[in-house]
């Protein structure tokens, strides 16, 4: 061990760490100390030994309050990463207490199937006595609170992992995606061929541009040579998708086909007898680089290896709407006028 090590084991206290994630730029020590309930004098000499343990500035005092010099910055990330842990310790202390073996926090995206997440945490209590609190998020979302320790484990896409060196990721399944809609309108659209010009002026529900489906989307129609659709609704949420699409006809949306096929079973959303070229990016359990395992969360990893082999992969049914069944492939044109007037064709 260092003799900085030593240092900051030997004199860091926890009401160090706490002073220092109530700083926010801009703030007063005076402020930080009410929020704190102690004294201007004892928030002042609190932050003079963090200071003199640093060995240097972590906040310059200038007329707008305090901002912190990069010694500080790095000083808060890890503050905050030390207290979220031990939040997190508090918490399997109580799961231990209570008869279970450890609790987990995970995240997933909203289109992570229920027959992936439900048997995975089911087994993993009746296996290990694991509990787990479920975070829904998009990944980017997740992501940060990952980096931030709030959470153990993300279920999302890594594709979004650039410069995101200190977390590790392994491909758990692909996912294709699939247009849904309201049997009604499904039944008509089976009828004819799929044109990218006609799809483009229909009602969408999407998710929001910067998700990798909503970004995705929007580069098939630029690359069809169509403006992309500007979505009637915005949302992530499987359940507002379901519910709008029972009761209008005119809504369209893309989603994993897996997530299709349990929207289908509500019986209001079908999938139109249509199908990509392209995929999605693959669904990754994403988790920090540890020097030493967490053994619960290895635990969860082997039972959602297991559960995804058992539970995707299987081929959706193509037709669902009473409509044809032909094999109709969406593609956007590859060069040429002629090939833009009509980007989607019967294969």
């Amino acid at each position: 061990m260092s003799a900085v090590s030593t240092r900051l084991l030997s004199r860091l206290k926890l009401r160090h760490l706490t002073l220092l994630t109530r700083i926010a730029p801009g703030d007063s020590l005076t402020r930080v100390a009410e929020s704190m309930g102690v004294s201007q004098p004892a928030a002042t000499k609190a932050l003079a030994e963090i200071e003199d343990l640093f060995g240097g500035p972590l906040f310059v005092r200038t007329a707008r309050g305090l901002r912190p010099t990069p010694l500080g910055e790095l000083a808060l990330v890890r503050a905050r990463h030390m207290l979220q842990d031990i939040d997190h310790w508090a918490v399997e202390m109580e799961a231990l207490r209570g008869g279970h073996a450890a609790h987990l926090h995970v995240g997933a995206i909203p289109f992570i199937s229920a027959r992936v997440l439900v048997p995975t945490i089911e087994r993993l209590y009746a296996r290990h006595r694991i509990t787990v609190h479920l975070e829904r998020a998009t990944t980017d979302q997740l992501l940060q609170s990952l980096r931030a320790h709030a959470l153990d484990c993300v279920i999302g896409r890594a594709s979004v992992m650039i410069g995101m060196d200190e977390l590790r990721h392994e491909v758990l399944y692909p996912q294709r995606p699939a247009l849904i809609a309201n049997p009604r309108l499904a039944r008509r659209m089976a009828r004819r061929a799929p044109d990218w010009r006609e799809l483009a002026e229909m009602n969408w529900i999407l998710p929001t541009p910067a998700t990798p489906i909503g970004n995705m989307v929007s580069e098939l129609f630029t690359r069809a040579g169509v403006r992309p659709p500007s979505p009637r609704v915005q949302t992530y949420s499987t359940d507002v998708i379901a519910m709008l699409m029972r009761d209008d006809d005119s809504l369209v949306s893309i989603v994993p086909e897996d997530i299709a096929l349990d929207l289908a079973r509500g019986g209001g959303v079908v999938m139109v007898p249509w199908h990509f070229d392209w995929t999605l990016p693959p669904i990754s359990l994403i988790r920090r680089r540890r020097d030493v395992a967490l053994e619960a969360e290895e635990r969860f990893a082997d039972i959602l290896r297991e559960v995804c082999r058992e539970t995707v992969g299987a081929a959706a049914p193509r037709d669902q709407s009473g409509g044809n069944d032909k094999d109709d492939r969406l593609k956007p044109a590859a060069t040429g006028a002629a090939k833009r007037e009509r980007t989607m064709s019967d294969s």
